[in-house]
């Protein structure tokens, strides 16, 4: 089923009309990926066994067998160190939290809800990952190769970068600060 939208409205907003037809739907299982090549489907058969015991399960470029074929070394940095970025300020225990080859059970996406995401790009990726692991479900995460498109542009501009990193930022300092605020409460509690 192909879901026709007014106007461009972003990756995210695209991707929750998506997850919203398939949950009406009765979907049990609902996957992303780029369908321009760059996720092969042969991972899925992998990717939907180890979603048997977790919450979801990404395709991950960064975890011991995984890997990326075709990108320019400005493009593999870009990657990586939004990666480590978004490790340091959320600590979530993905290593790919920006990768877009994911399966979704449906009780997942129900159970952190779909309401008020925020970001328009490629932050979305990040956004989901933290609302799962905050809302207590687990992300697993299997190697792929990523492979470069070979038709067509990447989407992928400063503006969206820009978005992704500011958001990231804001949502680690909340989270740093409330760690902060949890450990001074205990300390003073004592």
């Amino acid at each position: 089923h192909v879901l026709h939208r007014k106007g461009k409205e972003g990756l995210g907003a695209a991707y929750i009309a998506g997850f919203r037809w398939g949950l009406a739907e009765g979907y049990q299982v609902l996957v992303e990926h780029d369908a321009d090549g760059s996720h092969k489907p042969e991972y899925l058969p992998t990717i939907l066994d180890r979603l048997k015991t977790a919450g979801a399960v990404k395709g991950s470029r960064y975890v011991k067998g995984g890997s990326t074929k075709g990108w320019p070394l400005q493009r593999e940095l870009l990657s990586r160190g939004g990666n480590l970025w978004t490790q340091l300020m959320l600590g979530l225990p993905v290593k790919d939290a920006t990768g877009g080859f994911v399966a979704w059970r449906a009780t997942t996406l129900e159970g952190m809800g779909l309401d008020g995401i925020e970001a328009a790009g490629y932050g979305f990726q990040v956004e989901m990952v933290r609302r799962a692991i905050r809302s207590g479900f687990t992300i697993a995460e299997v190697p792929i190769e990523f492979v470069e498109r070979e038709l067509g542009n990447s989407k992928m501009s400063g503006k969206i970068v820009v978005e992704a990193m500011l958001l990231t930022t804001r949502w680690g300092l909340a989270y740093r600060f409330g760690q902060l605020k949890g450990l001074f409460g205990r300390k003073g509690a004592s």
